[in-house]
């Protein structure tokens, strides 16, 4: 098993490298509620999306197509919107959490049927639901709400498994990054909306 694991690491190609290193760069900005983590975030979705075409991950293709459109939308948002700017962190209200609801259960079902119908994929439910709740928390992020970590979170727990199991090693190792990265995201977010209210 071991062996097979270095194997697979040595032979992963350039572009899942350069994919990996830049969603680093982006998660560690992104932590630190910079809005250049959507640059790095841009480079690595786009050269992820070649590498999952190979592995037949249609959903997380689909989901690195919404993240490329989340992430132009929020460094736009972040940027030249004057009232987005001066945004604080802040908590999802009742009504955000029903657009939570309607995007990870909607989006579950719709990526489910479509995958289960249309595709060849082996791995249909847990593409769909990786992909729905990484949906939602990319949401999260561009309203800069602190419940996106637990959202992203959601996904990179069902994520690792899922690409342990293609054999994508070092997207595997990057989404445990991810996770952990994610827990001081929160802690670091709610430090900053503890520093907003004084």
């Amino acid at each position: 098993m071991i062996e097979h694991i270095v194997t697979a690491f040595q032979q992963t190609s350039w572009l899942e490298r350069l994919a990996v290193i830049f969603g680093i760069i982006q998660v560690l900005l992104s932590k630190n509620n910079k809005v250049s983590n959507y640059f790095f975030g841009i480079l690595s979705i786009t050269l992820s999306m070649y590498v999952l075409f190979g592995a037949k991950l249609y959903a997380e293709i689909a989901l690195n197509m919404y993240y490329l459109i989340m992430s132009i939308y929020g460094w736009w948002y972040w940027t030249t919107n004057k009232v987005a700017k001066d945004r604080p962190i802040s908590s999802c209200s009742k009504k955000e959490w029903q657009v939570v609801g309607a995007i990870v259960f909607g989006g579950f079902f719709l990526f489910y049927f479509i995958l289960k119908g249309v595709t060849d994929s082996d791995v249909p439910m847990w593409d769909a639901w990786v992909t729905s709740t990484a949906w939602a928390g990319m949401w999260l992020l561009a309203k800069r709400k602190i419940e996106n970590w637990i959202l992203l979170n959601i996904s990179n727990f069902f994520a690792v498994p899922l690409l342990i199991h293609k054999d994508l090693y070092l997207f595997a190792a990057l989404t445990s990054f991810l996770f952990i990265v994610a827990i001081f995201g929160f802690l670091k977010w709610k430090k900053i909306m503890r520093l907003q209210l004084n």
